[in-house]
Formats: structure tokens, sequence, C-alpha cells
């Protein structure tokens, strides 16, 4: 049995290299074994590594009902854009743009502030145009790549996330959507309407009690306002909405390429029945080589020394320019161990020596080594979508004992390198006497 747990801890890596350097083989080498196993038994049996807490499934169990909504406004920057990220800065909320083109040329410090204080940009065509964006495929496909050059241009990002004008519903047939994803864009709808649209001078009132009606059964909800034009009441409506979702114990979050898009059933209105559909050439030259542009389509590689853990494009996320990875799909590919202790709402991974207790609602990490009595806290950037956490890799692999780490973009995929590595050749020699 002790024989066994030796084994499995070194499998894991829980035993180090320095432990080699103060013991010989033999019976000191035994003795050795047997009080590492007997503290690593006292610690399961107080409870330290969490062993009476629920397992990750309860988390997600817990997190089923996890309510989140994701503010989004169209048609700017615009006169009002100021006023309201005022309003989201305060109420410390981030929220969705959805810009056109020709307002971002003639308002750039404003997409500067936008993207300077965390919130996302989405890509609204450049003029907003109906009779020339929907008039067929590659004038809408024009104006996407014109508005994403002019926003790379300012802020040095690529709106992967697309919003057409007046919605998707009569305007997008089966082209536009399977050409858009196939490009590697995320088209968003949304399924809450604040109304400040349907005409002129909507008050306060009525955008707040339509941005606040949220469908039945939904506990996602994307609602559509507007700081283009002449929206002052949206700007009033603004306060009351953020106060009535926090009140509902809502989570504010902005959009990302890679959730799970809401977008409305297709059925082109009659008079864009005869739009042709891009030839194949067209199509080789446009959207076959437009995906491997975006973050989200590379690979992720951490390199650990001996080791490399590779995470497809699905399994990654950006947020304030850190690679965040799902926490428990991450430690599982490491080779590490996790639970979550649901009272405390918190989760503990073991990977080697260290133990990490990763607290998603305060954004800290906290590390300690097995034998240690108190642990080092650190500001981490994370987020929790769905069930699951998410977590910087750099952050996490420096509380796992990387000195260094250096994210690098190369052609067709991302590389994080800890620098030093951890395995030395004193710990590839340990391993090997045991």
């Amino acid at each position: 049995m002790a024989q066994r747990s030796q084994e499995w801890m070194k499998l894991k890596g829980m035993l180090t290299g320095q432990q080699t350097l103060d013991h010989s083989c033999g019976r000191g080498h035994k003795w050795q074994r047997l009080m590492i196993w007997c503290s690593f038994a006292v610690l399961l049996l107080t409870g330290v590594l969490g062993v009476h807490t629920p397992s990750v499934a309860a988390a997600e169990k817990r997190d089923s009902s996890d309510k989140v909504v994701y503010l989004s406004f169209d048609d700017g920057p615009g006169k009002h854009t100021s006023e309201i990220l005022d309003i989201l800065r305060d109420a410390n909320v981030s929220a969705t743009f959805f810009v056109l083109g020709e307002h971002a040329e003639r308002m750039p410090e404003m997409i500067k502030r936008i993207h300077r204080e965390s919130h996302a940009i989405g890509n609204h065509t450049y003029n907003h145009e109906y009779s020339e964006i929907y008039r067929n495929f590659q004038t809408f496909w024009q104006q996407i790549k014109q508005t994403e050059d002019i926003v790379n241009d300012i802020v040095g990002i690529r709106p992967a996330l697309v919003r057409a004008p007046g919605g998707t519903y009569g305007h997008f047939d089966h082209t536009y959507f399977e050409l858009l994803k196939k490009a590697g864009y995320t088209v968003m709808d949304w399924n809450v309407d604040s109304g400040d649209s349907k005409r002129r001078n909507v008050p306060a009132s009525e955008i707040t009690a339509h941005a606040t009606d949220i469908p039945a059964g939904t506990s996602s909800a994307v609602v559509l306002m507007h700081d283009g034009g002449a929206h002052a009441e949206t700007v009033k409506a603004l306060p009351n909405i953020i106060r009535y979702y926090k009140q509902q114990g809502y989570r504010f979050e902005v959009m990302q390429a890679s959730d799970q898009p809401v977008q409305f059933q297709v059925k082109p209105a009659v008079k864009y029945k005869n739009r042709q559909t891009p030839s194949a050439g067209w199509i080789a030259r446009n959207i076959d080589t437009n995906a491997a542009q975006w973050v989200a389509a590379k690979p992720f590689k951490i390199e650990l020394g001996y080791m490399t853990v590779e995470l497809s494009s699905d399994e990654y996320r950006i947020k304030d320019k850190e690679i965040l990875v799902p926490l428990r799909d991450y430690i599982n590919k490491l080779g590490g161990r996790i639970s979550w202790d649901q009272s405390t709402g918190t989760a503990t991974t073991w990977w080697r020596d260290k133990i990490v207790q990763i607290d998603p609602d305060q954004g800290i990490l906290t590390s300690k080594r097995l034998h240690d009595r108190n642990g080092q806290s650190v500001q981490a950037v994370m987020e929790r979508r769905a069930g699951t956490i998410w977590v910087s890799a750099g952050d996490l692999m420096e509380q796992f004992g990387a000195k260094k780490h250096k994210i690098q973009s190369r052609d067709s995929e991302w590389v994080m390198t800890i620098n030093p590595p951890w395995t030395s050749m004193d710990d590839r020699h340990y391993y090997s006497k045991i």
C-alpha cells in the first residue's frame, strides 16, 4: 500500500529533487519515503487536501444556474459613447461595442478608450447601409474587412465578433453564416432588445423595461442597445438597467469569439432571394486564408522543459491580453489533481510538490508546498463561465513554481515557454533512484 502510494506520488511529481540531496539510499531513503507518505496521509485525514469537499462535478452543478448578462452597444462610437463609458466605469461593468468603420475613423480616441477600459470591440460593417451590405456577400465582406483594418490600425486588434446591422433575421442567408464562420468570425445577434431604436426618442423608462424583459428560461441575456446616433435616453436608462441585473444576481461579461453564438433563424427577405453565391475561386482567395489570422484559430503550446502541453483553439480564451485556460482540463493535461469546495467557492489543485488554491470570485491564486502551513497569494486574471473556471496560464504556472514565462505568437501557434524549466538533470537523477 505504501509503495503503491509512493509510486503514485512519484508519477504525479509530488517528491522534490531537494529531498534527494538531503537523504541517501538504503534504510534512510526508506525512512524518508515513509515520513513523506505519513505527512501526506495526515493532510488527507485532516481534510487539508479537500478529501471531504465535493468534486468538480459538484461545482458544475452549482454553476448550472449561473446568470450572465452581456450588455452590447451598436452603431458607435457616437456622441453618447463617452457618457456610456463613464457609467460602465463607475459601475465596474464591462460591455461589448459593435462599431461602424466610418465612425471609428472619425473618433479613433473613443475606440482607444473602449479598448483601454477592457471592453470588447465587435464589427458592425463600415456604413450600415442595408442596400449595399445585403446586396451580395462580397459587399458585406468588403465592409467587414474595411472596418477590421480601421480598428486594427487604431488599437492593434482585429475584431472576430460580427453583428449584422438590423440583425441577421431577414438579411442573412445560409451563405452569409457559413462563409463568415469558415473565415473565423462569430456572428452575434441578441435575445433581449431594449427597443431604444424602435422609433425616435424612446423614453428611458420604456428602454429600461424592455432591456430587463428576459425570456423565460434564459440564464444568459444578450442585451441590444445603441451608443451611436440620438440615444440620450439610453444613457439615462443604463444605470437602472445595470442596477436591475446586479440585483437579480447576474454577472456582467464581454462577448468573445469563442462564446456560443446567439443567432436568429435564417429567413432572408424576398428581395434578396436572387443573391448569387461567391465563386469557389473567390472563396479560396478570401475566406480560406482569413481564419489563419485569428488568435483563436491557433493552437496554444506550453513548453515545460521535458514536457509539452498542447491546447486546441477552442481550449483557451483571451482576456486582458492574457491567455486563459480551463482549469480542470488544464490540470488534467498536466497530470495533476483538482477538487472543489462548494462552501468556500474555491478550487484546489495539486501538481508536483505544489498546492494552488483558486478563488475565482476574488481573482486570487494561493500557492504553497505540501509541507507548508501558509501560502503566498497573488492577484491573477481569471473568470468563471458556465461552470468552468478560466485562469491565466502564465499566472498559474508561476504559482506552480515557474520563475519566468514568455508567450510568443508564431505563424501557426501560440507558445508559452517556461524559463527555467522545472526539470533538471538533478530531478531526473532523483526520479531514477526512487
